[in-house]
């Protein structure tokens, strides 16, 4: 008896020493960074960082560390999977469970089953926006928590959740933080003044990126959320609160977009609650939500907000903080405590360290949410899915402000007491009848569409497939045509595609393709508008141009399913011995450049912009994949050559300029960036034939000009490797230089608000966006016009080379942006050649258009003489975020001589 029991003693013994030499082993972030996470005036970069979490991975049984791809500057983006040593070792099937509930294609009973056998997967990432610095340090203190602790909260977590402890932007993490760490002096150390993006083409847009997934580090990203792992609750970190609190998070203020649904939104009452709940019980007050901030959940593209188009639970927070201690600041109006804000913050000195510490509470809050609640997240990701599925396989009615507004307008022209006898009176009120309701929401004409054909006919179809490639990384189910089908009467052929809506993910296949109706937002009547967070409208196949059929009855054919998340890949064949690339295809551009780059002689057509080349350049064509057709060259075209391209840029990079960067390199330009030094040297044409000048490049016209304003830090503050990046356009100094390139025969391209270059060169145009008020011209209000980011539709000339390859109707992304009408003489003496402008009254597409009335008739694109040169103004954002791609070419067609 005693031997046995000191056998039991001494096995006891050992496995105690075993679990504490183990938790030993795994290292602090003291012990590897010098530091504990929440220091002040210290900060890990990402080199340190990815290091210490292949230490975590190595020492930790709960570790799993996954390399889900490089980033755009080529480091590895690492993912740390984090559950107790059993679930790892059953990764693969957890995996499918999650997928499998997602998807949502199995009977509720299976999906019960699953539901108990799965666990909770759960994504916690952070470093986002780079001098957000909380994001990145977070993760790391919770990942090395999650790896140690042994307390019961922390077990049952790990025994229940899968963590997907994810970094969002290892570059931008090394920039900032070697940035902010190059002072010696503690005192001295800043995130301002940052030399470039701190993610290398889209800086703080890297989070705008999400349905359309052009960055290297969003497709990574987007491959765990959409396909791989498909999450049921992501937790995005990022800074920072509203001032006068500490911290705003879920749920948010309304409007929420209508395609969700519903207990999407009561989840996130719930998570909400759990984070709001936990802060509160452990003294840590200044939490707010819903109309205690501007987030909402309207808009999809950013990475917290397109996994709601997934039945996702996804979840922000912007909280203060930095490693530079700080101020919560008086803000009398934050005091008093409200629905939004019960737990209000009082003024105080605030530390990185608390927002540290903020940080990893609500990371616990909403993992042990997840733990407690994984059988009902499970399933309900499910029976969300399954709700879309069935909606998509049946006559639907989605509701939306229009359809209210019709039915309200059905039940005026009824009358308030129609004579049918429509209405009732219970007492003081009364009731609108059912039959208006029926008007609109029973009406065949109002269905929601059952699915999307894309036909292979169209005559950009490689556009197409990048498109339905945004999709497919999404996600969503792509089928393609086998043969030749009819569908409604029209013939399609074999290889066009097909997106039906009887899908788990339904409500982002409708956000792609039908047009977003956001709601008139006022504060009061007569008041000004309520700002969308980010864009009100930005339906994808409208922006990429992209033709499809919109069926509202069931329908089949000989379709055939592409896998979940595999690539379409464009099928073009070579025939012939001479080649025609027609201007219409975005991706004729690319294989001219690749063309003219190899020395082979390219033509195009005075009449349409086609381009035609011999059969010397065939090897190139196959590689480029175009589609084309063979035909002779004509008598009237012209050789084309590559112009000398120089694009604007500015100290810190500029998003617009960094995107369009992006779309020069995705199509083979050659792009010299250039900074405001470099304008006022001169000799401009000199060097350059074309100089493209983004929004934000030129400033206002005032009149008399401005000068030589500082911007930027100081030279003495910064490398001098950076120095001749300071500086910015200026009417005394740079204009001068811009006129004179122009004279001499160059050209200038501007977008958005740098065509304020036209008022500089006092050429014969004006702002169409006013009215006369007391004998005095004004812009117009707010309170009568607003168009925040939205897809309206301009009428194209296309007799003009600048918008070669365009429709006569073409669909752009507008916000709030430059409305042109034109003075005197200027189309009759041929100064100004309008290029779009709006036709209608009702331009509107996608999005929110307050007074668009007042568009009408207003030109929004020209081409001006300026000497021997030519300006180029467009209004709208025709590179907005690479993903305006249905005018892409008004950029292209400036490009060549």
């Amino acid at each position: 008896m005693i031997k046995n029991y000191l056998k039991k003693f001494s096995f006891a013994f050992l496995m105690i020493t075993s679990t504490v030499v183990n938790a030993q082993e795994i290292p602090s972030p003291k012990s590897h960074f010098g530091f504990d996470i929440g220091d002040n005036y210290q900060l890990a970069t990402y080199t340190q960082t990815e290091a210490y979490f292949k230490k975590l991975a190595e020492t930790s049984k709960r570790v799993k560390l996954v390399d889900i791809g490089k980033t755009e500057e080529g480091r590895s983006q690492y993912m740390l999977i984090v559950s107790s040593p059993e679930n790892l070792q059953k990764l693969e099937r957890y995996k499918e469970i999650s997928q499998q509930l997602a998807h949502a294609e199995i009977t509720a009973q299976q999906a019960k089953a699953l539901s108990q056998e799965g666990k909770a997967v759960v994504w916690i990432d952070g470093g986002l926006h780079a001098t957000e610095t909380v994001g990145a340090h977070q993760l790391i203190q919770t990942a090395y928590e999650f790896a140690s602790k042994t307390d019961p909260e922390t077990t049952k977590i790990l025994e229940n959740v899968i963590i997907l402890f994810t970094h969002a932007n290892p570059d931008g993490q090394e920039l900032v933080s070697n940035w902010y760490m190059r002072e010696k002096d503690p005192a001295k150390r800043a995130l301002s003044g940052l030399p470039v993006l701190y993610e290398k083409y889209a800086g703080h847009d890297n989070n705008r990126d999400f349905f359309m997934l052009n960055l290297k580090e969003s497709q990574n990203i987007g491959r765990q959320l959409f396909v791989e792992w498909i999450p049921q609750i992501m937790y995005n970190h990022h800074q920072a609160g509203p001032a006068g609190t500490v911290v705003a998070g879920p749920p948010y203020r309304d409007p929420f977009n209508y395609v969700f649904d519903a207990t999407l939104l009561t989840s996130l009452d719930a998570v909400g609650a759990a984070m709001h709940t936990r802060l509160n019980v452990e003294g840590k007050p200044g939490y707010t939500q819903r109309g205690g901030s501007v987030f909402s959940t309207w808009y999809n593209g950013g990475l917290r907000t397109t996994t709601y188009f997934h039945n996702m639970v996804g979840l922000l927070t912007e909280i203060v903080g930095s490693p530079t201690p700080s101020e919560i600041p008086l803000v009398p109006s934050r005091l008093l405590p409200n629905s939004d804000s019960p737990n209000p913050v009082t003024p105080r000195k605030w530390f990185f360290k608390n927002s540290i510490d903020y940080s990893v509470s609500l990371n616990y809050a909403v993992l042990n949410y997840a733990q407690r609640h994984a059988d009902e997240l499970l399933y309900n990701i499910y029976q969300m899915g399954r709700n879309s599925i069935e909606k998509g396989k049946k006559d639907t009615w989605s509701f939306s402000p229009k359809k209210i507004e019709a039915i309200n307008a059905a039940a005026k022209k009824g009358g308030s007491n129609a004579a049918d006898g429509g209405d009732y009176d219970f007492g003081a009120r009364q009731m609108m009848s059912v039959k208006y309701f029926d008007t609109v929401m029973k009406a065949p004409a109002n269905r929601d569409a059952r699915g999307y054909i894309l036909s292979a006919d169209q005559a950009d179809f490689n556009t197409a497939i990048k498109f339905l490639n945004a999709l497919i990384r999404t996600g969503i189910i792509v089928q393609k045509a086998t043969a030749p089908f009819t569908i409604a009467g029209k013939k399609y052929p074999a290889g066009s595609y097909v997106v039906k809506t009887d899908q788990a993910f339904r409500p982002h296949v409708l956000d792609m393709f039908e047009p977003q109706d956001h709601p008139n937002d006022f504060k009061y009547e007569g008041g000004a508008p309520i700002p969308p967070y980010d864009a009100a409208g930005w339906t994808l196949a409208y922006l990429m141009n992209v033709k499809f059929d919109r069926i509202q009855d069931d329908f089949t054919g000989p379709f055939e399913k592409n896998p979940y998340g595999k690539l379409l890949v464009p099928e073009n064949k070579l025939t012939g011995k001479n080649y025609v690339l027609s201007a219409a295809q975005n991706d004729s551009y690319t294989a001219v450049n690749d063309l003219l780059k190899n020395k082979i002689e390219v033509y195009r057509s005075k009449e349409n912009g086609d381009f035609y080349v011999s059969s010397a350049g065939k090897s190139i064509l196959e590689k480029a994949n175009v589609k084309l057709k063979s035909a002779a060259i004509p008598k009237d075209k012209t050789k084309i050559s590559a112009s000398r391209v120089a694009l604007w840029d500015n100290y810190g990079g500029s998003m617009a300029s960094g995107w369009m960067r992006f779309i020069m390199e995705q199509y083979h330009y050659n792009a010299t960036v250039i900074y405001p030094q470099d304008i006022d040297a001169g000799s401009l044409k000199s060097k350059y034939d074309v100089i493209i000048f983004v929004g934000g490049a030129i400033p206002a016209f005032q009149g008399g000009g401005f000068g030589s304003r500082a911007f930027g830090p100081k030279a003495e503050d910064i490398p001098a490797n950076y120095r001749n990046r300071l500086g910015r356009v200026t009417a005394d100094k740079s204009v001068p230089q811009l006129k004179k390139f122009l004279e001499e025969g160059g050209n200038i391209v501007t977008i958005g608000s740098s065509t304020n270059l036209a008022y500089h060169l006092n050429l014969p145009v004006r702002n169409a966006m006013t009215e006369i008020v007391n004998g005095e011209e004004k812009r117009l209000p707010a309170e009568k016009y607003y168009v925040p980011g939205s897809v309206l539709q301009v009428e194209v000339d296309l007799k003009q080379p600048a918008s070669w390859g365009m429709e006569n109707n073409a669909d752009v992304y507008f916000d709030n942006s430059p409305v042109f009408k034109l003075t005197g003489d200027a189309i009759t003496a041929g100064k100004i050649k309008p290029l779009m402008w709006f036709k209608s009254a009702t331009p509107l597409r996608s999005g929110w258009a307050w007074g668009q009335a007042y568009l009408q008739d207003g030109v929004t694109a020209f081409e001006a003489n300026v000497g021997k040169g030519k300006l180029l103004a467009f209004g709208p954002e025709i590179a907005f975020r690479a993903q305006t791609h249905g005018t892409f070419k008004l950029i292209f067609n400036q490009l060549y001589q």
